[in-house]
């Protein structure tokens, strides 16, 4: 299989660029501002109206995600391509970083199972960047094996991209878009123990053995993101942002 990647930003992929530039920064700053809420500090601490109102920053994100994305189908300026690329990339932003609540419906923000936003940001930022740099999700057309090649990888790795899913294996269901060998490998593998497959096809005895090897995973990869949860505020005690 073909994988074209290029270094370099072209005039076609600016707009690709200006939304990962605005996803990051909008992560980062979103951040900053939720940690010096939650310490009391700065001048966005009182964000409670006197209703008892709470907004939270999910719900901009939605409104300028929304405005991008029409604005995006919508016009053929490479000004307002920019400006759509702006709010796509800040929205997208906004919205993934409280994931979990919506993903929960209740406020997790800060509890353990607010990680999964830090997770969700940190795989959409990976992707942009691998799309950045001109690998392409599904870009079977290139790979020369032609028509039934094509329909056997397409096959092949959707069926992989799925089995990941089931297996509980997110991330490399993602990455495998990009490089459908990281799915083929991962479909491959033992499933996570809570995960939907484990709990319908795996005896005791291999969910004791998914569970081993999870925590073995968890514990090697787990030093290179840590500092990300650290930043996150995840290591402090639960309570709203």
């Amino acid at each position: 299989m073909n994988f074209t990647i290029d270094i370099g930003i072209r005039s076609t992929n600016v707009p690709l660029f200006v939304c990962f530039a605005a996803f990051l920064v909008t992560f980062i700053v979103t951040r900053v501002i939720t940690r010096m809420i939650r310490a009391g500090k700065g001048p966005f601490r009182d964000n409670v109206s006197e209703s008892g109102l709470h907004v939270h920053h999910a719900v901009p994100g939605i409104i300028l995600l929304v405005v991008g994305a029409f604005i995006a189908v919508g016009t053929h300026s490479d000004a307002w391509t920019i400006v759509a690329a702006v709010l796509v990339g800040t929205g997208t932003s906004l919205v993934l970083d409280e994931f979990a609540l919506i993903l929960h419906l209740e406020d997790v923000y800060w509890s353990d199972e607010g990680r999964i936003s830090v997770e969700m940001v940190s795989l959409a930022i990976a992707c942009l960047g691998l799309a950045l740099i001109g690998i392409r999700p599904f870009d079977l057309g290139k790979s020369g094996v032609g028509t039934a090649g094509v329909v056997i990888l397409a096959t092949v790795t959707l069926t992989s991209i799925l089995a990941c899913v089931t297996k509980g294996k997110y991330k490399l269901a993602l990455f495998g878009c990009f490089v459908p060998l990281a799915a083929v490998v991962g479909a491959f593998r033992l499933a996570r123990p809570g995960s939907r497959w484990a709990q319908r096809r795996y005896s005791p005895e291999k969910v004791a053995q998914a569970t081993e090897r999870a925590q073995r995973t968890d514990a090697r990869w787990g030093a290179y993101t840590r500092w990300m949860n650290d930043f996150a505020g995840m290591d402090q005690p639960s309570t709203t942002d």
